[in-house]
C-alpha cells in the first residue's frame, strides 16, 4: 500500500518521551491531539490537525497500566480511521498480554490473539513492534506486522564496552536461540538455566547447563517483570562460580518492588531500553542503565513511509 500523504507520528499517554524522541530523529513535530480524560475516567482524544490521506504512525506502548494504555490505542486507532487517514501504523514498542499466547492450562484464554484481533477491528493497517514475548503471536494479525529486534542496541552497547571472557546467559530453554544469537555477535560462550515455573511470576532455577565458573556472564532476555526469575538466575551463576554478572532486557516492565531485587541481587549491572517509561513510575534505577530504542524505531518508520526495505533492522 503506497500512501501519498505525509507522515504523521502521534502520541498516546504512555510514552511521550519515547515520540518526541522518534520525532527528533525524523525531523519533524508530534502530532496535535489531545489525550484528556473524562471526570469518570473515560479517555477523551480529539485529533487537532488534519489528516486526511496522511501516513499515520501512532506510538503507544501498551505497558502498565495495560488496560488503560490498550483502550486509548484503541481509542485513537477508531479515530484516525474515522478522519481518513490513508494509513494507520501502531507502533507498540511493548505488547501487553504477550505472555497469554497459547493454551497451556484448562480454561484459560488466547488473550495476545484477542487484543490482536481489537487492534485490526479498530482501525490498525499495519503494526510495528519490538522484540514480543513470542514470536508467534505476529501470525495472529491479519495485517502486515514489522517485528523488530533491540539486539543491535544492546550488542553495539556491549561491543563499545566489552566484557571479556565472556558467556552468555538463557534464562530459560526458550530464550536459547535468541542467547546463542548474543554469543555470535559478541563471540561469547554460551550457557543456559533450567528453569521450571510452577504458576505466573514465580519461578525455580534448576541447573545451570555450561561452563561458567571464572566466567563473567551476561543474562539475556526479552522482559523482566517482578525481577524474581531474573534474580534467581543471577543467584544460580554464583553459586556455579561466575565472576561477574550482568542482565540485559528490552522490556523494563518492572513492577513490584522488582527495581529493589535487582539493585540487592547479584547483577552487577542491568541494561535495558525505553520501551516502556521508568523515569515516570520514579523506579529506583541504581544498577539499571536504560538505552534508547528511538532511532531503531525512527528507521523503521522512515522505511515503511518510504516503501523500503526494513529487513536491515531484523537481526
Amino acid at each position: 500500500m503506497t500512501t501519498t500523504g505525509g507522515i504523521k507520528v502521534f502520541s498516546g499517554n504512555a510514552n511521550r518521551q519515547l515520540t518526541e524522541e522518534i520525532c527528533n530523529y525524523l525531523s519533524c513535530d508530534p502530532g496535535h491531539a489531545t489525550t484528556g480524560r473524562f471526570s469518570d475516567g473515560e479517555f477523551n482524544f480529539q485529533i487537532t490537525e488534519n489528516v486526511r490521506g496522511g501516513d499515520v504512525f501512532i506510538v503507544q506502548p501498551t505497558c502498565p497500566p495495560t488496560d488503560a494504555h490498550l483502550m486509548e490505542l484503541l481509542v485513537m486507532l477508531d479515530a484516525f480511521r474515522r478522519s481518513s487517514a490513508e494509513r494507520i501504523t501502531a507502533v507498540i514498542p511493548y505488547y501487553g498480554y504477550a505472555r497469554s499466547d497459547k493454551k497451556d492450562r484448562p480454561r484459560v484464554p488466547i488473550a495476545a490473539r484477542l487484543v490482536a484481533n481489537l487492534i485490526t477491528s479498530a482501525g490498525a493497517d499495519r503494526i510495528l513492534t519490538m522484540d514480543l514475548h513470542a514470536a508467534q503471536i505476529q501470525g495472529f494479525f491479519d495485517i502486515p506486522v514489522d517485528h523488530l529486534y533491540a539486539a543491535p542496541v544492546f550488542i553495539g552497547y556491549y561491543q563499545a564496552n566489552p566484557l571479556p571472557n565472556l558467556t552468555v546467559v538463557a534464562p530459560d530453554t526458550g530464550g536459547a536461540e535468541r542467547a546463542r544469537a548474543y554469543a555470535k555477535r559478541l563471540d561469547a560462550e554460551l550457557a543456559l538455566c533450567d528453569k521450571r515455573r510452577e504458576k505466573a511470576n514465580e519461578a525455580e532455577v534448576m541447573n545451570v547447563v555450561g561452563d561458567v565458573e571464572g566466567r563473567n556472564c551476561l543474562i539475556v532476555d526479552d522482559m523482566c517483570d517482578t525481577g524474581g526469575s531474573l534474580t534467581k538466575v543471577a543467584k544460580a551463576l554464583r553459586e556455579a562460580g561466575a565472576a561477574q554478572i550482568h542482565a540485559c532486557f528490552t522490556h523494563p516492565v518492572l513492577s513490584g518492588n522488582a527495581c529493589e531485587k535487582l539493585n540487592k541481587s547479584d547483577i552487577e549491572q542491568a541494561v535495558t531500553t525505553n520501551t516502556i517509561p521508568l523515569e515516570a513510575r520514579k523506579c529506583e534505577l541504581g544498577n539499571i542503565k536504560i538505552l534508547s530504542i528511538a532511532p531503531l524505531l525512527a528507521k523503521a518508520i522512515k522505511s515503511i513511509h518510504e516503501e523500503t526495505s526494513v529487513s536491515s533492522l531484523f537481526v
